[in-house]
């Protein structure tokens, strides 16, 4: 399955039978990316079994979009969405903030326009829900297609913790 880039013809939202490809897909994405905060602690998998588990409760989630392509065997790729409230300020008017969780294609079908069919999807969502921006965390190898989306920079300084 093919699709023209730009458009979101073929993406469909996930459904129960896609879990087990969305985990693979989702590992897929973890292969890709580098550095200290994507390596892993436990090589061993076991986060795979609980990723099953979330996204099949997440399915249903209001406040969680999860779109998909499908290829012959299997899915071509997918995107997960979500939407968090917090408290509204100046710059976030309804504290809504939408952030992109992953956006993974199948090597077999990539430059076939499937993540950008899935972005858009993703954001229609975001837009028809009423965020007041989207977040998300760019590979090197999918910062130009965000740009090209209208995606900038952030402003504010980003650090984290780990327990």
């Amino acid at each position: 399955m093919t699709s023209r880039a730009g458009d979101n013809a073929g993406v469909r939202q996930a459904v129960e039978d896609d879990v087990a490809e969305l985990v693979r897909l989702r590992a897929l994405l973890f292969e890709n990316l580098g550095g200290d905060f994507f390596n892993p602690a436990s090589g061993d998998g076991g986060w795979l079994g609980e990723l099953a588990v979330v996204l099949k409760d997440q399915l249903a989630a209001e406040a969680v979009r999860i779109l998909v392509v499908d290829g012959e065997r299997g899915l071509a790729a997918c995107g997960v969405g979500t939407i968090e409230q917090r408290l509204p300020g100046p710059h976030l008017r309804n504290g809504r903030i939408g952030q992109v969780i992953g956006v993974v294609t199948d090597p077999a079908y990539r430059r076939l326009g499937h993540s950008r069919s899935v972005m858009r999807g993703l954001l229609d969502w975001f837009r028809a829900s009423g965020v007041a921006r989207v977040d998300l965390y760019a590979s090197s190898g999918g910062e130009p297609l965000y740009r090209e989306l209208g995606f900038t920079d952030h402003p504010d300084p980003s650090l984290y913790w780990r327990p």
